[in-house]
C-alpha cells in the first residue's frame, strides 16, 4: 500500500509541469476552453468567410460586432456582481457605465478641473472607475437604507438626472454643438488627435492604439497578412479589450470565491440571517456596488477608447441597464459569465434576423439563394414575398430579443448558464467536464 502510494505521489509531481499547475488546468478545463474560443474566433471568421462566403456571414457574428459583446458583456456582469450575488438590482447601473465613458473624454479634452488635457488613455480609463466607486459609495448611503423596488428606483433616479444633465450642460461640447447630440474626445469635428493605447504600461511593445483605424500589429506581430475579410486593427482592438474583460472577470471571480463574496451570497439568500450571526451587511452591499461600479466605469471607457464618440443615449440612458438585465436573465444571474454568453447569443439573433447595412445574415442569405420569381411573387395586395421579407428582417431586433426574453423568463428562468449548472448538480462546469475527460481516457473517476 505504501509503494503504490509513493509511486501516485511521484507520478502526480512529474513530468514539465508541477503537480498544482496540472490540477488548475484541470479544474478550468471548460474556462481555458471558452477563452481558446475567445482568442480564435477572428481568425476562423476570416478563414470561413473566404472559403464559405455568405453562407458564413449569416451564420456568424462579425469580430466589429464581438467587440460590442466584449465591453457590454464586461458591463453585464459588473451589473450582476452586485444584483445577481447580493439580490439588490441596480436598475441605474448606466451612471457607472457613462460616468466612465464621459470621464474618458472630458478628461482628455482638458475640461475636468485639476487634470490637464490630453492625459494616457488607461490613466483616464482607471481615473475615471475610481470617480465611478465614489459615485456608488454616495448613492450607496442613501440607497442600501432601503431594500427592494426602493433601492431599485433611487439607483435609477440618480442615472436618469445623469442623463437629463449629460444632454443639457453646455459645457460638455465647448465648440457650441448641441451635447444632446453627443462628444467626441480631441477636436470638436474629428478624433484624429485621440490615439487611445491598451496595454502594459511605460512597456511600448505591450500596447497597441485602439480603433477601426488604430494598430495592425499585436506583440511585435503584423496582423495583416493573415487576414483577408476582417480589418486587423479591429483584431488587435478586439485582443486588447478581450484582455482587459478576462482580466475584470478574473478579479470579479476572485472576490466572489473570497469570504467577502461568500458573504455577499448570503446578502441574497438571507440578509437577516447574516446579520443574525454578526456581519455588518450594510458594508458588504456598500463594497459590492463599489467593485461593480469600478467594472462597470472600465466598459464604459472602452467603448469611447475604440469607438470614439460617446452621447447621452447610449451611456447614461436607462435602456443600457435593461439590456444589461436582459442578457443576465438570459445567459444566466448569480453566473457572472453568463451575462457575458446572454449579450452574445442576442448579438447574434440580432445581426441573424435583424442585420442592417453591409455584412451577412438570413435576409441576404434568402435573397441570394431564392428565386426571383418567388421574391416577386404577390402575398397580399401589393406586398410581395421580397417586400415581407424586408419588413420583417430589417432593423427590428429588439422586437425579436424582447421575444426571446419573454421565452426565457417563461421556459429559461435560471437562465443558459444558470441552467446547464443546475443540470450538473452542485459541481462546476469546469470540474464536471474534467472528471468526462478524466474518465474518458482513464483517469481518476
Amino acid at each position: 500500500m505504501s509503494t503504490e502510494t509513493a509511486s501516485t505521489e511521484d507520478t502526480s509531481g512529474s513530468g514539465l509541469l508541477p503537480a498544482w499547475v496540472g490540477q488548475y488546468l484541470r479544474d478550468h478545463t471548460v474556462h481555458i476552453a471558452v477563452v481558446a474560443l475567445f482568442v480564435l474566433y477572428p481568425f476562423a471568421y476570416d478563414f470561413l468567410v473566404g472559403q464559405f462566403g455568405l453562407f458564413a456571414e449569416t451564420l456568424l457574428l462579425r469580430p466589429r460586432t464581438m467587440l460590442t459583446v466584449l465591453w457590454l458583456g464586461l458591463f453585464a456582469m459588473s451589473f450582476d456582481f452586485v444584483s445577481g450575488y447580493t439580490g439588490y438590482l441596480s436598475f441605474g447601473h448606466a451612471a457607472f457605465f457613462g460616468i466612465g465613458a464621459y470621464f474618458v473624454v472630458l478628461g482628455y479634452n482638458g475640461q475636468l478641473p485639476l487634470l490637464p488635457a490630453e492625459l494616457p488613455f488607461m490613466t483616464l480609463l482607471v481615473l475615471g472607475a475610481l470617480v465611478a466607486v465614489v459615485a456608488a459609495v454616495l448613492v450607496g448611503l442613501i440607497s442600501f437604507r432601503l431594500s427592494g423596488v426602493y433601492f431599485a428606483m433611487i439607483t435609477l433616479g440618480v442615472s436618469e438626472i445623469l442623463f437629463v444633465a449629460s444632454k443639457n450642460l453646455d459645457f460638455i461640447t465647448p465648440g457650441g454643438s448641441d451635447p444632446a447630440d453627443g462628444v467626441t474626445p480631441g477636436t470638436p469635428s474629428s478624433v484624429e488627435t485621440f490615439n487611445p493605447e491598451l496595454g502594459v504600461p511605460f512597456v511600448d511593445a505591450l500596447q497597441v492604439e485602439l480603433g477601426a483605424f488604430g494598430d495592425t500589429s499585436l506583440l511585435g506581430l503584423d496582423l495583416a497578412p493573415m487576414f483577408s475579410e476582417t480589418s486587423p486593427a479591429i483584431v488587435v482592438s478586439y485582443f486588447a479589450i478581450g484582455a482587459v474583460v478576462l482580466l475584470c472577470y478574473l478579479a470579479m471571480q476572485r472576490i466572489i470565491h473570497s469570504p467577502f463574496g461568500r458573504v455577499m451570497i448570503a446578502i441574497s439568500e438571507n440578509e437577516e440571517r447574516a446579520r443574525a450571526i454578526g456581519y455588518n451587511t450594510f458594508w458588504f452591499k456598500m463594497g459590492a456596488f463599489a467593485v461593480s461600479a469600478f467594472f462597470g466605469a472600465i466598459a464604459g471607457g472602452l467603448l469611447v477608447g475604440y469607438q470614439g464618440f460617446i452621447n447621452p443615449q447610449n451611456s447614461f440612458f436607462f435602456l443600457v441597464t435593461g439590456f444589461a438585465l436582459v442578457a443576465a436573465i438570459i445567459g444566466g444571474l448569480k453566473t457572472l459569465a453568463g451575462p457575458l454568453f446572454g449579450y452574445l447569443f442576442l448579438e447574434w439573433v440580432e445581426e441573424f434576423l435583424a442585420r442592417e447595412g453591409s455584412g451577412g445574415g438570413l435576409q441576404p442569405f434568402l435573397e441570394q439563394n431564392i428565386p426571383d420569381s418567388i421574391l416577386d411573387a404577390t402575398i397580399s395586395g401589393g406586398l410581395t414575398v421580397s417586400k415581407a421579407m424586408d419588413s420583417f428582417m430589417t432593423g427590428h431586433g429588439e422586437f425579436y430579443a424582447g421575444i426571446i426574453f419573454v421565452l426565457f423568463v417563461l421556459f429559461v428562468p435560471i437562465g443558459l448558464l444558470g441552467t446547464l449548472r443546475l443540470r450538473l448538480g452542485t459541481e462546476s462546469v469546469s470540474k464536471h467536464v474534467s472528471r468526462k475527460i478524466a474518465a474518458r481516457f482513464g483517469g481518476d473517476k
